[in-house]
């Protein structure tokens, strides 16, 4: 695969935040925590492959993650929160006239890394007919599944639309960002215009963290600070 050009960097940075005193703490490769109405999850989905990892939450939309990751390319694990849609039974995007999502996140900056929204659309999971949207925040040497198709543009953001056949889409921002606020609706509406998706697809459930490939061998950290899903 090409390698990625360096990303620049936006002038947003994240939010200072403390997580001194963990509500919430588990090495289970699939531990999670509700609070809120989210769900944080370790999410260790390629533990054969995976080394240690720990996650650490105050809060739905404050924790950490510490992880060590072999020097490979293939992705270990996506720890991170999200918002399950009617028990993740979803609802038609055509329901909604708003999904809108607040972030702030930050890799490590060592190692082979995405930060990024995962949406299932027409269900959660592999499975016949259900899509995967995915928003890159920030990137560290990964390159999504697929072919570069084109771009798209939004809030002086330019991404990099990427997808392949099996009903896999991802928005990679050229630029770093930290925090912000994305207009999923806009992106959903976007890629079923261009075919990639199909019509009118049930939302299931909407999520935001990292998806560790390799730490180089040795401990990195993951730090959420906002997290917020607005859906109406």
């Amino acid at each position: 695969m090409p390698s990625p050009a360096p990303t620049p960097t936006a002038p947003s940075v994240t939010p200072a935040r403390n997580c001194g005193s963990p509500e919430f703490t588990t090495s289970d490769p699939d531990g999670g925590w509700s609070d809120g109405g989210y769900y944080v999850h370790n999410n260790m989905w390629n533990a054969g492959e995976a080394g240690p990892e720990t996650l650490r939450a105050c809060a739905y939309d404050n924790w950490f993650v510490d992880s060590v990751q072999p020097d490979s390319t293939s992705v270990k694990t996506y720890p991170n929160v999200h918002k399950d849609i009617n028990d993740q039974n979803g609802k038609p995007v055509n329901d909604f006239s708003v999904i809108r999502s607040t972030f702030a996140g930050r890799g490590p900056g060592v190692g082979i890394y995405d930060v990024a929204y995962d949406l299932w659309l027409n269900g959660v999971g592999n499975g016949n007919g259900v899509s995967e949207l995915m928003v890159w925040t920030e990137n560290r040497k990964q390159v999504p599944a697929g072919d570069k198709l084109t771009t798209y543009t939004a809030g002086g953001f330019t991404y990099d639309v990427w997808a392949e056949d099996e009903g896999y889409v991802a928005f990679v921002s050229r630029t770093t960002q930290y925090s912000g606020t994305v207009d999923l609706k806009a992106m959903i509406a976007w890629a079923i215009g261009k075919g990639l998706i199909p019509p009118n697809p049930t939302v299931n459930q909407i999520g935001y963290g990292i998806e560790f490939c390799s730490t180089g061998g040795g401990k990195a950290r993951f730090t959420l600070t906002d997290f917020s899903v607005t859906m109406s």
